[in-house]
């Protein structure tokens, strides 16, 4: 009874473990994917500029 108890337990922190590094890996994806849309977004906010700029 009380191995049984342990083992659901270990199997626990395993578990949330697991999510814990899945939650982690993915954060660290999409704050990559963000910074490069914004640097995109930079890039072009700033030629869009420069050619109004030169227009006038």
């Amino acid at each position: 009874m009380i191995e049984e108890e342990a083992q659901i337990s270990a199997e626990m922190i395993l578990i949330v473990g697991a999510l814990l590094v899945i939650v982690i890996a993915v954060g660290s994806y999409i704050f990559n994917i963000s910074g490069s849309i914004a640097g995109n977004i930079s890039e072009v906010i700033n030629t869009a500029r420069d050619t109004t700029i030169n227009r006038l």
